[in-house]
């Protein structure tokens, strides 16, 4: 019955995070909050005539039980300031919500947790850096969060996936949705592997304001945060100066000087904003982790119907891409020849190619 009057606390107009605290510390329960005369709620500090009112209403309570009833039959787990179960990290950030919803698997206070941020406009250098991460990372017992956008976000929540990393996603509406709504398919991956985590109730769109919120989330759930791309301005730069602010470790990835990608990457390390990384095993380094999983030995699979020259290939693109003259003297096969294999094998959907004549192994 007390879950009512948490949800009820977060959607009272006027009440704020630092607000609904300074109320909880004096009142003791949420509950007590509600049930609180107008002349004890005059009392505390911050608290005036329209606030009061509002608390005495008990309108938010009313938009409380549609909330109450949806996370029931969609079993989604509330994590209220004040339970045991709410994220331990981002309980010691000064602005953290009140209340979360979660809906997953993984655990928010795991020992070990980073987050993956940058541009929406990823390029290939970015996601191949998201799965460097992540194949490096798996070996390391960690939980991946990001935000579930377009770019790094989903690259480093599908390389997580791929690679049986519980990754989280912050939502910056409610749970009662996905957006970008593509995404659809990942997030019901990760709820199994990972979770769905927001501040935001039911019906609450993913409007422009609301992302700078969820970043505070992304910085403050994680030990640090790891910038892989991003542009000179954008949400990824925000995140890394909240982690800053929290005193959270930040760092990221260098780019040429002359990409747009890498240009806010560039500055946080100039700026002495993050800490250059040139490998996933600089970040296990700086942080003092040890690998606490036997190391994956990747064999490879012998793919059904392949030539001896077709697994060769296949072998050969193992690691990571490769070009077309660099495949023929490896494989020492002669071109002409081996553009046929290719060919063969990007339709079969083996592999793909990329600018450059690079070629890799899709997945």
């Amino acid at each position: 019955m007390s879950l009512i009057y948490k949800i009820g606390l977060t959607l009272i107009k006027s009440v704020g995070h630092v607000t609904a605290k300074s109320l909880l510390e004096h009142f003791g329960s949420a509950e007590a909050i509600f049930k609180a005369s107008k002349k004890e709620l005059l009392q505390i500090p911050g608290i005036g005539p329209v606030t009061a009112e509002q608390i005495l209403a008990n309108d938010a309570l009313k938009t409380a039980e549609v909330q109450l009833k949806f996370i029931k039959k969609h079993k989604v787990e509330s994590l209220f300031y004040t339970d045991d179960n709410y994220p331990k990290r981002l309980k010691h950030c000064f602005d953290a919500p009140v209340l979360l919803y979660y809906k997953g698997t993984a655990d928010l206070n795991h020992s070990r947790i980073i987050s993956v941020v940058g541009t929406r406009k990823a390029t290939e250098y970015g996601r191949e850096l998201c799965k460097q991460l992540a194949v490096t990372l798996a070996d390391y017992d960690v939980v991946i969060v990001s935000g579930l956008a377009y770019g790094i976000d989903i690259a480093a929540h599908k390389e997580s996936l791929y690679q049986n990393i519980p990754t989280i996603g912050v939502l910056a509406h409610g749970l009662d949705r996905v957006y970008p709504s593509l995404h659809q398919p990942i997030a019901q991956k990760m709820v199994l592997n990972g979770g769905l985590l927001t501040e935001f109730p039911l019906y609450t769109n993913p409007d422009k304001e609301n992302f700078p919120k969820r970043n505070r989330i992304i910085a403050g759930l994680a030990d640090a945060t790891i910038v892989v791309e991003a542009t000179a301005k954008g949400g990824a730069l925000i995140t890394a100066d909240i982690a800053n602010s929290y005193n959270r470790d930040v760092y990221a990835f260098p780019g040429r000087t002359t990409d747009v990608s890498s240009e806010g990457c560039n500055f946080l390390i100039k700026t002495n904003r993050a800490a250059l990384v040139n490998h996933a095993k600089d970040l296990a380094y700086y942080l003092g982790w040890d690998e606490v999983k036997s190391k994956k030995t990747k064999q490879t699979q012998l793919l059904i119907g392949l030539s001896e020259e077709e697994q060769k290939i296949v072998d050969l693109l193992q690691v990571s891409a490769v070009r077309i003259d660099d495949l023929a003297i490896q494989s020492e096969i002669p071109q002409s020849k081996l553009a046929m294999h290719l060919l063969s094998l990007e339709m079969q959907g083996i592999l793909i190619s990329l600018p450059g004549k690079l070629y890799k192994l899709s997945g």
